[in-house]
């Protein structure tokens, strides 16, 4: 399993990704608090290129949603934090994920289901915090969601492999994406890549723009590939600029992180 699917840069997320205040799930007016329109770009390809630097600036929060995970979170670079919550499963079997990070800090909080029950020392850290040392995490890169390319769908790097774009309607747009430019996306993990061969150069979407010409939703039609089903995975985006920074869980809420958790996120 790639936990950086379940996980979207924990993704924490994890991207992902239920229940973090900071998100708001109904994003479909993203405009500034002045009201005013900024240039979008005609071409439609030119305005979803675009529609990204939003994002790059490290502000905003986040939902995802598919049949197979939920969550939401927040980017708040202006204080080098964020934060996520992501569920993720089926019918047999579920995890949930909460992330927060701050500068180099970071806590996990996570429920594996029966999972625990086969892990040493993981029953204990149930319904906990766990505290994880940098320097002991090190090249765990899935625990830095504060790392380049933020965005839990990693939009920027499928944008640019659009194709047949076309503007659908006043700020909204259909086309194809390439998902291999962009694996770390929550849309796709590369067990999925691989077993969608040359599909995965070619995969529905649509997409929503404020009046700013930024992005606030990313429906990606994601097909059927070896045991996943097809199905859409959406990502909306909110309160660019207006994100809140993620704040320390209660002391009394953290224990150490153990082996087994360092392990699961390298």
């Amino acid at each position: 399993m790639n936990i950086r699917r379940w996980s979207v840069g924990v993704v924490a997320a994890a991207l992902l990704v239920p229940g973090v205040a900071a998100c708001n799930s109904g994003a479909t007016d993203s405009s500034t608090a002045s009201g005013s329109s900024a240039a979008v770009p005609k071409d439609p390809k030119e305005a979803l290129v675009a529609s990204t630097k939003g994002l790059a600036e490290g502000n905003f929060s986040f939902t995802v949603a598919s049949e197979s995970i939920s969550g939401s979170g927040s980017i708040h670079k202006p204080s080098n934090s964020a934060q996520m919550a992501m569920k993720a499963g089926d019918e047999t079997f579920t995890m949930e994920f909460d992330v927060i990070q701050i500068d180099s800090e970071t806590w996990v909080k996570m429920d594996l289901g029966e999972l625990l029950a086969g892990l040493p020392g993981m029953a204990e850290m149930k319904d906990k915090y766990q505290y994880i040392d940098a320097a002991k995490a090190g090249d765990a890169k899935n625990l830095d969601m504060l790392k380049d390319g933020s965005d839990p769908a990693n939009a920027a790097e499928m944008f640019k492999g659009l194709s047949d774009v076309q503007e659908t309607g006043p700020g909204t747009y259909s086309g194809k994406v390439d998902m291999t430019a962009a694996t770390d996306s929550v849309a796709a993990d590369e067990d999925m890549i691989k077993a969608l061969g040359d599909q995965a150069k070619q995969i529905p979407f649509t997409a929503k723009l404020d009046d700013q010409g930024r992005l606030i939703e990313l429906v990606i039609s994601v097909p059927a590939a070896g045991d996943t089903k097809a199905q859409d995975v959406t990502i909306k985006y909110a309160d660019y600029g207006a994100a809140k920074a993620a704040q320390k869980p209660p002391a009394d809420q953290v224990v150490e992180a153990n082996e087994q958790t360092y392990e699961m996120f390298k």
